[in-house]
């Protein structure tokens, strides 16, 4: 029986990947990665990849290139915030919190405006 020994094998490793996945794999969900202080970011959205885990936007700022997390499908489809209303070029400014690492320019958005209107991806974060 190799065969079944591989198969099973193979689904105990994928099982226990998450646990013994390096420390930087894991880091970046949750909310342990960002800074307890809050942060804005304005700028022109370039690029958006929605979906699971959580969204991102490639947010071009003053400063460069960020990369801003922002809900998972069912907190951006509560809060309003659609693919059409992340297209590229449209003007966004992000409320949330920047990374703790202060060469990297990503942060997570709580709150998205765009157009003057507010899309609260965490309202009970208030």
């Amino acid at each position: 029986m190799p065969h079944r020994r591989q198969i099973i094998l193979g689904l105990a490793t994928a099982a226990l990947a998450p646990a013994i996945a390096p420390a930087p794999a894991r880091a970046h969900h949750g909310w342990a990665w960002a800074e307890d202080e809050e942060f804005t970011l304005a700028g022109l959205i370039r690029g958006v990849r929605l979906g699971n885990p959580h969204g991102e936007l490639d947010v071009e700022a003053a400063d460069g290139l960020w990369i801003a997390e922002i809900g998972q499908p069912y907190r951006n489809e509560r809060a309003g915030l659609t693919e059409e209303l992340l297209a590229p070029g449209t003007e966004v400014t992000l409320e949330g919190h920047r990374s703790r690492d202060p060469d990297a320019r990503l942060m997570k958005a709580e709150r998205v405006i765009i157009a003057g209107r507010l899309y609260d991806l965490y309202p009970e974060r208030a």
